[in-house]
């Protein structure tokens, strides 16, 4: 069983710190792992630090590696074959261990969505396993 989180994005890239958000669907109390999961094949979930300039940089990153139009088939399609080439790097989910009802993070770690084809509203899975 689990909830799921509707995540608005502004912009085209966009990087946001949902470890607040995730962190509220943790039962009080509980041990074992939260896994977070993105619905969409466009848009990815990962770990990592939430400073400002770092957000930046991955976005950054993200067009050197694969540029937003670069002949990619699919974009006879529907022009986001970019997007899913992201989110294929970044991966659709993350796993967090839960102690004592609380995301057993490292210091500078937290829970980013990572919005590749937007502006758009997604859904993101939380589910806690105890």
């Amino acid at each position: 069983m689990g909830v799921t989180l509707e995540i608005r994005s502004d912009e085209r890239v966009d990087v946001r710190d949902v470890t607040a958000d995730v962190a509220e669907e943790v039962p009080e109390g509980a041990d074992g792992v939260c896994t977070v999961f993105v619905q969409h094949t466009t848009a990815g979930v990962v770990v990592n630090e939430a400073e400002g300039r770092l957000l930046a940089d991955v976005e950054g990153a993200l067009e050197r590696l694969v540029p937003r139009e670069d002949g990619y088939g699919h974009d006879e399609l529907d022009g986001n074959a970019d997007a899913h080439l992201r989110s294929m790097l970044l991966g659709s989910s993350v796993s967090i261990p839960v102690e004592d009802g609380e995301l057993a993070l490292g210091t500078w770690q937290s829970v980013l969505f990572v919005e590749c084809d937007g502006p758009r509203t997604r859904s993101l899975r939380v589910a806690v396993t105890e």
